[in-house]
């Protein structure tokens, strides 16, 4: 009995010490990860030929400082045909945003198309394709915050895989890269928008590996 409790005691010693040595390569794996995703945000906006180059479309995703004041900024510049703002709330139209952006509201809004759907990431990406498809367009500029754009990105590719996509991100001012972790908003922020990252991730390699 003493040498079957022995073996027992052994096999759970040894389960143990597998699963403490598991959860601790998976958590320096995870900070791994989160430091480089902290490291590739980008830092400033596009600039020089990135900039200006030009789109069917291009499409705000709402939830962020500035995001909207960049997308029409873009439109007016002629970065490209039709902005298409999505994730708004409803009852807000194009005049009343255009307004709170301090630009007349005569002056664009008959390219702006406001998407009222969305209500997370994974809906901006597929009221975005719905649009993008009954447009006829190939190819956008996607406005979204800085820490958003990989998320988003990978979104959108699994919503309208034909479609191009050219990013913009917006430098959120709120968002001290900088020594991030010293700022416990920004080390918040990040360290969800990291853990959202790898879900969508998942998805993405199941999604590709499903359409083969």
């Amino acid at each position: 009995m003493r040498t079957v409790h022995r073996r027992r005691g052994g096999v759970v010693a040894r389960a143990v010490v597998y699963l403490l040595a598991g959860s601790l390569v998976a958590a320096v794996l995870w900070l791994g990860g989160l430091v480089w995703y902290a490291a590739d945000v980008p830092r400033a906006s596009p600039a020089g030929a990135d900039a200006e180059r030009p789109t069917d479309a291009i499409v705000v995703l709402t939830g962020g400082s500035n995001r909207l004041g960049t997308g029409l900024e873009l439109l007016a510049a002629g970065r490209a045909r039709k902005l298409f703002v999505s994730g708004v709330y409803d009852g807000v139209d194009v005049q009343e945003l255009l307004k709170l952006s301090r630009r007349s509201p005569t002056e664009m809004e008959c390219c702006i198309t406001l998407g009222y759907s969305a209500d997370s990431t994974i809906g901006n990406a597929y009221e975005t394709a719905d649009w993008m498809r009954d447009q006829g367009f190939r190819s956008l500029r996607l406005v979204t915050a800085n820490y958003h754009m990989r998320r988003s990105l990978l979104e959108l590719t699994m919503a309208m895989p034909d479609v191009e996509l050219v990013p913009h991100p917006v430098v959120a001012p709120t968002v001290h890269l900088e020594e991030w972790w010293m700022w416990p908003g920004t080390a918040n922020l990040l360290i969800n928008e990291y853990n959202k990252l790898l879900v969508v991730g998942l998805r993405w390699m199941v999604h590709r590996a499903v359409k083969g």
